[in-house]
């Protein structure tokens, strides 16, 4: 496998100059970002704080593993991220081509640079399967087709949905012995650990580190007012949750203002009481009453819950699909 030193930047061919991100470049990398979001017009796109927290993140170093490619001008052109979380052997690679300066192989460099970086950063870890894991949207031909020429393999779906609230909201409710209890710092780390449990079964989820939960938490996006637990009255225990967001730019990317179901989880002993269609209303009930026009979230197309049933019956539907792709990182690449 190759070592830290063969991680080479990507070449003069691409008519840009490579270096690491600092924080001097946020503005200039998130302006970078939001000229794609107005073409590409993603699912989910990243907030100035995500991209702050990304160079700041715990076991990265943005010296080896971000990557800035700005022009003759300095104006940032394109750009790659590899992130690692403690133990893990399944780098997630970001990045992204300014639309200007997309079909001159710019895409394919940065996507190998993180194949090298995310190679050199699991080979000393012990696990089975490393790979470097990437996201792209069914609807962007080009990042398909980059990923579909690599050795990557197609390894799950995830679907955004929404749904208008200008109608009659569900009126599902909780079971008997089940209230509500809106989001609050001192539910915060009872909260993470119910979440971290609830996902030990899900596709693809790790646990959420105290500094990971921090950020999500106080995310400028994040909604206390719509967040909540679920819990048991009788013991007080934690049997599920639903944490929401805002994002301003929704209107102007979408066409609708949105309130967003970040997280949803039920703990195990509570499942198959119809708590989550429950939470969904009363997240429904929030948003409209704050004068949002949808609620939107994201599923995991293969979640073998049943999730995107329950979803559509609740009269959400889609909007954008992302593509998952793994590239194995336990051999080199052809």
């Amino acid at each position: 496998m190759a070592s830290t030193d063969t991680v080479h930047l990507p070449g003069p061919q691409t008519q840009l100059a490579w270096r690491p991100i600092t924080p001097e470049d946020l503005d200039d990398w998130h302006a970078l970002i939001r000229r794609m979001v107005e073409v590409d017009k993603p699912g989910w796109a990243e907030d100035r704080a995500d991209l702050e927290h990304a160079l700041e993140r715990p076991g990265n170093d943005p010296e080896l593993d971000s990557l800035l490619g700005v022009d003759s001008g300095g104006v940032p052109r394109a750009f790659g991220l590899v992130n690692l979380n403690p133990d893990s052997v399944r780098a997630i690679g970001f990045g992204g081509v300014d639309p200007a300066w997309r079909r001159r192989g710019i895409g394919t460099a940065v996507y190998q640079w993180q194949a090298a970086r995310a190679r050199a950063r699991v080979q000393e870890r012990q696990g089975e399967d490393p790979v470097l894991r990437s996201y792209a949207e069914s609807d962007n031909p080009s990042h398909l087709a980059l990923l579909e020429s690599t050795d990557a393999r197609v390894v799950r779906y995830f679907t955004e949905m929404t749904r208008p609230l200008d109608g009659v909201l569900p009126a599902a409710e909780l079971p008997d012995g089940m209230e509500f209890r809106t989001f609050s710092e001192d539910i915060s780390e009872r909260l993470r650990l119910a979440h971290n449990e609830a996902f030990l079964d899900h596709w693809g989820s790790e646990p959420r580190d105290r500094e990971n939960w921090r950020f999500t938490v106080g995310h400028p996006q994040f909604r206390p007012d719509w967040s909540f637990v679920v819990t048991e009255k009788s013991s007080g225990d934690i049997a599920a949750y639903q944490l929401a967001s805002y994002d301003p730019e929704s209107p102007a990317i979408f066409g609708y203002s949105e309130g967003y179901t970040e997280l949803l989880g039920v703990l195990r002993p509570w499942r198959g009481k119809g708590i989550a269609p429950a939470m969904l209303a009363e997240a429904m009930r929030r948003f409209a009453a704050s004068g949002m026009e949808n609620a939107g979230l994201g599923v995991d197309t293969e979640n073998p819950s049943g999730a995107l049933r329950i979803y559509e019956q609740l009269g959400y539907r889609p909007v954008s699909r992302q593509v998952v792709y793994d590239l194995p990182l336990d051999t080199e690449p052809s």
